[in-house]
């Protein structure tokens, strides 16, 4: 009994032993908790302003609560900011520097801050740029998103986005508008400081100078090419830019205008200039000009005719060229050629038509003279396209009633005999022709309408036609729309014709035979003339860029034809206009409205009231016609306009091709049709004109000259 008992309490002194670790334990748990979180943030022992900051893979909801409570902001949170962080200092950091160790922190999370109105927003950086966020950076430090504008003097905005974007945070942006040439970037405040002095670097003015150098041997023009293609060819110092350097030639001065971004640009393009401007050093004064764009036969005439009339520099340059000598008399000098026997002492102008090329023998003055005159006249032409739209409506309304009679007495036994018989109109609707057939037992057919006869039978069987009543009523429209168009030369010529060679008889006669044979043989003299549409135009485009327009335009075509020979009617138009560059002109029209009223009848009885129109054949014709000319023409000055206007034509007539192919049919075989190939920039695409294939490789869709398909339907002409 002894034994149990101290047995229990010795077992009771154990249990009390387990619970008294286990409190000590749990409050040793709690403890440490409680001092982890109380000591995130520990008031600094020298400065009361001051903490320590210690967390440890703590949530980053609690840090940024407790930073919060500690720099007395309010913090929003996105509900997508999740996850922990570590932020510990090794001394007391004020609240600035603690607020500024958050931001740092969290834009190595992906997340940022954005500073409001009395608040600040935790956000991903992506949606951060989307935020209202201050519009400078002054309000805002460190890794705070912010935006600003920057306003540019000198360079680009445009040019200096593409520059500054790789400095920019991925997530961030940076916009250019070249109306007031400013930037707007949204990015980290820091960054944001240093991209400000990045442009304030590059935002200074070029040091473009500009210098006029004199020509004294050379051209000026072919200089400035020579050294534009040398500049532009990589001869160029280190670290130089090509980029606004420029040589341009005035040939009324024979000099050329330098501009370089730098010194060292500018005293390059002088020394080649100056090594360019020496005399020549080939004995004679033979130049060979090859021409561009003009004709070097018509050239080399307009030259002759100015060296012929101007004298006067050739007489200053002779006085000029010739010094006394010690006795007095004056003494030639070299330089200056003696007179030419087919060109004076002005110079001799040849061309070669075969090379386009100009042939000038003069001296240096009188050529560099000529050489500027070549300049300006051998420009690139520009050309003109010019739409032509002829409208046509006309309506005719014809109308035509009549009765016609025919009466015998008597019969065959009767000694005599009275009859009457009238006759209106033509042809088969007359009822004289129609007896005259009957007579001879022919058929003479009526014409178009309703034609209505009363017959009488005779004892032998025999029909006779005692009248014929005729109605007839036509209704004709037309409506015609006719749009030639063509392209030419600036004060060229140009015609187009769409139409037929029709022969007109315009005299015969007949000769004898020869040779003792009996009879004639007749001749006719026959002019053949061409009928259809026709536009013949030249236009002439000034410098303001309108057009005058010397116009001829003719419609004609074949009305009948008679025993005299062919009718033919014909509408012309011959007029100069002045138009503007793609404006629409009328060039004139018609508008005839005629009413034809005709009455053929019976004296006396076509007159009486009511009963008198079966006596009467009575014929109404109104016709009415509305016809108008318009013009436009469209100056085309460069390839890239050629090119356009090509492709939209050769697209057009193709689109028309792909929807003119017959349809696949079971019963017969599929063919292909003929289509254009496809037109890319003005080009085919593969390369070859003819041999590209039909249209069922097009699927039946209309293309557009890049290759793409489009709505199947013609386009409208431009």
């Amino acid at each position: 009994m002894k034994k149990n008992i101290i047995a229990i309490k010795s077992h009771s002194k154990r249990s009390v032993l387990v619970l008294m670790l286990i409190l000590m334990a749990f409050i040793s748990i709690q403890a440490h908790a409680l001092e982890e979180n109380t000591s995130s943030i520990s008031a600094g022992r020298s400065d009361p302003g001051q903490g320590n900051l210690n967390f440890v893979e703590a949530d980053i909801s609690s840090v940024i609560a407790a930073i919060g409570e500690y720099t007395n902001i309010t913090f929003l949170i996105d509900p997508r900011v999740k996850g922990t962080i570590s932020l510990m200092s090794e001394k007391p950091v004020s609240k600035t520097q603690a607020f500024q160790l958050l931001t740092s922190v969290l834009r190595l999370r992906g997340y940022t801050v954005v500073t409001g109105n009395g608040y600040t927003k935790v956000v991903p950086e992506a949606d951060a740029k989307l935020q209202a966020g201050p519009i400078q950076t002054g309000m805002t430090r460190g890794d705070q998103i912010a935006t600003q504008i920057f306003h540019l003097s000198y360079e680009s905005a445009t040019n200096l986005a593409s520059v500054l974007r790789p400095l920019i945070s991925p997530n961030n942006v940076i916009n250019a508008n070249p109306g007031n040439n400013t930037l707007v970037i949204t990015d980290y405040a820091d960054n944001l400081i240093r991209l400000k002095k990045i442009i304030s670097a590059l935002d200074k003015p070029a040091n473009n100078k500009i210098e006029v150098i004199a020509i004294r041997h050379a051209i000026a023009s072919d200089v400035a090419a020579m050294v534009n293609r040398l500049m532009e060819s990589g001869n160029t110092p280190p670290g130089n830019a090509t980029g606004n350097f420029n040589v341009l030639a005035d040939s009324r001065s024979n000099s050329v205008v330098v501009r370089a971004p730098s010194k060292a640009r500018a005293e390059l393009a002088k020394s080649l200039i100056a090594n360019f401007d020496q005399p020549t050093q080939v004995p004679g004064n033979v130049h060979v000009v090859y021409l561009k764009n003009a004709e070097a036969t018509k050239l080399a005439q307009t030259l002759r005719a100015v060296v012929s009339l101007d004298t006067s520099k050739l007489n200053s340059t002779a006085s000029a060229s010739t010094s006394p000598n010690a006795g007095g008399a004056s003494q030639a000098s070299p330089n200056v050629p003696s007179n030419l026997s087919s060109g004076g002492t002005a110079g001799y102008i040849q061309a070669d038509a075969s090379t386009n090329t100009l042939i000038i023998t003069a001296n240096d003055a009188v050529y560099r003279n000529l050489r500027s005159i070549i300049d300006q006249l051998d420009a690139r032409r520009a050309q003109v396209y010019i739409e032509s739209l002829i409208v046509e409506v006309s309506a005719t309304r014809a109308a035509e009633f009549g009765v016609q009679w025919a009466g015998l007495s008597g019969d065959t036994t009767s000694n005599y005999r009275v009859g009457a018989l009238t006759g209106f109109s033509s042809g088969g609707d007359n009822l004289i022709n129609q007896a005259a057939a009957a007579a001879s037992q022919t058929a003479l057919a009526p014409g178009n309408g309703m034609s209505l006869g009363i017959f009488r039978q005779n004892a032998a069987g025999q029909l006779g036609l005692g009248a014929l009543a005729r109605a007839l009523a036509s209704d004709d429209d037309a409506n015609i729309l006719s749009m030639p168009n063509l392209i030419t030369l600036d004060n060229e010529e140009a015609k187009i014709i769409v139409g037929q060679n029709i022969p007109f008889i315009t005299g015969q006669y007949a000769t004898t035979a020869s040779g003792g044979s009996a009879g004639v043989n007749p001749f006719q003299t026959i002019e053949r003339k061409d009928i259809g549409l026709s536009l013949r135009v030249r236009p002439q485009i000034s410098e303001g860029g309108t057009v005058k327009l010397a116009i001829y335009q003719e419609n004609s075509s074949v009305q009948e034809t008679t025993e005299s020979g062919i009718i033919t009617k014909k509408r012309s138009i011959d007029t100069n206009v002045l138009v503007d560059d793609g404006q629409i002109i009328v060039l004139g029209g018609l508008i005839d409205d005629t009413i034809e009223d005709s009455v053929a009848k019976v004296p006396f009885l076509g007159d009486i009231p009511i009963l008198g129109n079966l006596f009467k054949y009575q014929k109404r014709t109104r016709k009415k016609t509305n016809l108008m000319v318009f013009l436009r023409p469209t100056v085309i000055r460069n390839n890239t306009q050629s090119v356009n206007l090509t492709n939209n034509r050769y697209d057009y007539i193709r689109n028309a091709q792909i929807l003119g192919q017959p349809e696949k049919k079971l019963t017969l075989p599929n063919m292909g049709a003929p289509l254009l190939p496809p037109l890319v920039d003005g080009r085919i695409k593969d390369g070859i004109l003819s041999d590209q294939g039909s249209a069922s490789e097009s699927e039946g869709q209309p293309e557009q000259s890049d290759g793409s398909q489009q709505p199947s339907q013609i386009p409208a002409a431009e």
